[in-house]
């Protein structure tokens, strides 16, 4: 029996009346009897939510929400308050698994702060599509940096070549209008070691997110980042250029911690503590290191070296919205004011950013130095 087929069955035979209340008794004889083409986990959560009612009646419309193909907080509610729950193995304590599904196991553990979350996730996952946005991020990045470092024969520092800085991907003031540079100078690094740490959390941390997050919300997220990013540095730091995929990468990670932070009690990831620890150290000392850079460049230089106010911009961002983004697995974005909210409060910015480029240079007087 098809899912369309079971609802009229349900609204024709069990509420007649269209009262919106279907008896709990009605629903367990139906599930127990009828062959359900259902996800067993999914069917599983049925169960719970029949037995957790004390009424002895269930919402026709929470059913129909239960049986759709994304989990609405009906789905919650039942596993909290049911008094039957899914399998009750643990993930970590399952043996005999292939390499994947312990990759797809560490993932729910690292990522999901809910044990009911972590369950479906694991039961559920497929590797399609896989996480390819990272990925060909990173892939993209490293081949342009090797491209510049054959091309130039130097690998650290690259923003002090005359050659690097003239770029089409580069960020520069100069170039505001050219407004492809507010998002591609996330492909262009300052060297080897910037390279390298956006590259490795990037992998570390993007690749699991977007395996549970899906493609869409990461992307959004990380491209919010950039962009948030280059508009910053072209209201605050008004004379400097700005390179690397920094405002994305603080994106992610920000958000990440934040939700560590925010689900403390509920995050089964080992040494937490520890690894939070050493990634706000890591995170502030490629933060002083740009600032250094910035300030107080150790050669001299014919021009203003990149900002690091993306790395600041794409925390925020990765606070505000990333932070909602990963608190609502497999829940639509869209039925949540406050999504809508901080939507409305990046477009705001992005108009103001607009304006500020367009007009502030000039009513300003910025001496912008000569781009390269």
């Amino acid at each position: 029996m098809d899912r369309s087929s079971l609802f009229q069955l349900i609204q024709e035979q069990l509420d007649p009346e269209n009262t919106g209340f279907i008896a709990v008794e009605n629903i367990s004889s139906l599930l127990e009897h009828h062959e359900l083409q259902l996800d067993p986990s999914k069917l599983e959560m049925l169960f719970a939510l029949v037995q957790s009612n004390e009424e002895g009646q269930v919402c026709y419309q929470e059913l129909l929400e239960l049986m759709s193909s994304k989990r609405s907080s009906s789905f919650r509610r039942a596993i909290a308050n049911g008094r039957r729950s899914l399998q009750r193995e643990i993930l970590l304590d399952e043996t005999g698994l292939g390499l994947y599904k312990r990759f797809v196991r560490y993932v729910a553990y690292e990522i999901l702060p809910c044990e009911t979350d972590r369950r479906w996730y694991f039961h559920q996952n497929r590797f399609c599509p896989p996480p390819i946005f990272m990925a060909i991020i990173t892939a993209i990045q490293i081949l342009v940096f090797l491209c510049y470092g054959a091309m130039l024969n130097k690998w650290v520092l690259q923003t002090y070549q005359l050659d690097f800085m003239k770029s089409p991907l580069v960020y520069h003031p100069g170039h505001r209008a050219q407004v492809w540079r507010f998002f591609t100078y996330m492909f262009m690094h300052v060297g080897l070691e910037q390279l390298g740490f956006n590259a490795l959390l990037q992998l570390m941390i993007g690749v699991p997110l977007e395996m549970v997050h899906g493609i869409l919300r990461i992307s959004l997220l990380y491209m919010a980042g950039v962009l948030a990013g280059s508009l910053t540095v072209s209201i605050t730091d008004m004379r400097a250029p700005v390179v690397g995929g920094s405002g994305g990468v603080y994106a992610l990670c920000s958000a990440h911690l934040a939700n560590v932070v925010m689900n403390w009690a509920g995050m089964r990831c080992p040494y937490k503590l520890l690894r939070m620890i050493l990634a706000l150290v890591c995170m502030s000392s490629e933060v002083g290191r740009a600032v250094w850079l910035r300030f107080s460049p150790p050669l001299p230089s014919s021009g203003p070296q990149p900002s690091f106010m993306a790395h600041l911009s794409g925390a925020v961002v990765g606070i505000s919205m990333g932070l909602l983004i990963l608190r609502s697995y497999e829940e639509s974005l869209q039925r949540q004011c406050s999504w809508w909210v901080i939507l409305l409060s990046f477009a705001t910015f992005f108009v103001f950013a607009i304006f500020w480029n367009i007009f502030a240079y000039e009513l300003l007087g910025v001496q912008i130095p000569p781009p390269p």
